[in-house]
């Protein structure tokens, strides 16, 4: 059964929607008669994205330009949807962007990494949740986070701080959200797996035979929710929800076992988390 959020002629807001799973996602809200907000920093390209949207059933489509990682941005988001619409029901913070970094790289990097990333997400849900919960109805705050949060490979630190932060606080936010005597909004972590989209594709013009579109991503997402479940663990053509459920626990086994960090990685441990992996 879909999440009665989901209901026609409900309002939908997403970002980082020009493109990706965030276009996906729109698009798929729009095929179910809902109203549908897309925001993106890229004016242009949220232009042709509104239109692909607009064709696709939504009641309505409201496009503006925000930068997630300022205040002031999203504040005027909200200003700009409950001026034309009066309420949210759908909020899928999902704008993001990974320029690279290494521990001592530019600092413009960590800093747009952190304040799109994880400020995104913060803003959006300190912006939108307190309208949400006060209209009464059922409604979503769906947080886009990354397996790199969780299992925090080594290669680009900036962005899994920023992906481990959305998971933490989409945590605290859901345990605030519950425990609102009343509250019918409940919040969602978001774990794509390898999908192909602009911020994964790179040079490539062809989706790796590894990736998920995203709209099979959007797809899970929706059935996921639709299950009631927090964890949103997407898989992906490569990794089953099997292997990502041993990287995860092998993660915090780290802790629990006393290991050096990210020991999937040490040379010391590299044949014991391959024999790990292997048991059944």
């Amino acid at each position: 059964m879909t999440h009665a959020a989901f209901s026609p002629l409900n309002v939908a807001i997403v970002t980082g929607a020009a493109s990706g799973i965030g276009l996906a996602a729109a698009r798929h809200f729009a095929g179910l008669g809902m109203r549908v907000v897309l925001a993106d920093i890229d004016g242009d390209r949220l232009d042709a994205a509104a239109a692909v949207v607009a064709a696709g059933g939504a009641a309505e489509v409201l496009a503006v330009v925000t930068d997630v990682g300022e205040l002031h941005s999203v504040e005027a988001l909200r200003d700009a949807v409950l001026a034309r619409f009066g309420r949210v029901h759908v909020l899928m913070n999902n704008a993001g962007i990974q320029p690279g970094s290494t521990i001592a790289g530019p600092r413009q990097n960590w800093e747009k990494v952190v304040a799109v990333n994880l400020w995104g997400v913060i803003n959006g849900s300190q912006v939108f949740a307190p309208g949400m919960v006060a209209h009464g109805e059922p409604a979503l705050i769906i947080n886009t986070g990354s397996k790199q949060g969780i299992t925090t490979p080594p290669g680009d630190p900036a962005y899994n701080v920023a992906k481990a932060g959305v998971k933490v606080f989409t945590e605290a936010l859901q345990h605030d959200l519950r425990n609102r005597a009343g509250c019918r909004v409940s919040a969602h972590l978001f774990i794509p797996g390898f999908v192909f989209t602009p911020l994964t594709a790179k040079d490539r013009t062809e989706k790796p035979a590894g990736a998920w579109t995203p709209e099979q991503t959007v797809d899970f997402m929706m059935g996921s929710l639709d299950r009631g479940d927090f964890y949103i663990l997407c898989p992906d053509n490569e990794v089953d929800r099997a292997t990502d459920q041993k990287r995860i626990r092998w993660a915090a086994g780290d802790i629990i076992e006393n290991r050096p960090p990210l020991s999937r990685w040490h040379p010391d441990y590299g044949q014991a988390f391959k024999a790990f992996l292997e048991q059944d």
